[in-house]
């Protein structure tokens, strides 16, 4: 995964809920795991911003209740630093779900604004956004 120009905060544990910002059917998914995250010996790997994540469909259309897909967190709430001083936060928590390790999106538009992070290290999931902020 290419290294994104933040200082990002973790502020996602495993188990949060988040809403999913695209229009793929689901609308509630909760974070099951973070791929290729690194921890320290019996601590839990948390997400942030522009982390490819395992998220489970906790609310949505039927037939993608239950199953697990793989995510983009493209929002968070927790605040975060950027290189120019800034400090960022947004006022929920957001997910875009993928539907290949490529970073091709499941679906073909993003409600809400998307983190500059998430242009920098998933181009294509920022294209179909509405707003990069």
């Amino acid at each position: 995964m290419k290294a994104i120009s933040a200082k990002v905060s973790e502020g996602l544990n495993i188990g949060a809920n988040l809403i999913s910002a695209d229009n793929s059917g689901a609308k509630i998914v909760r974070i099951v795991g973070v791929k290729l995250a690194k921890a320290k010996k019996r601590k839990q790997v948390a997400a942030k911003v522009a982390d490819w994540v395992k998220v489970s469909v906790r609310k949505g259309i039927p037939d993608m209740k239950g199953k697990v897909f793989d995510a983009v967190v493209v929002r968070q709430k927790k605040s975060y630093r950027r290189l120019t001083g800034e400090r960022i936060a947004f006022e929920d928590n957001a997910v875009a779900i993928l539907k290949d390790e490529k970073g091709n999106p499941k679906g073909t538009q993003i409600k809400g604004p998307v983190a500059r992070e998430v242009l920098e290290r998933w181009p294509q999931v920022a294209k179909i956004a509405s707003i990069v902020h």
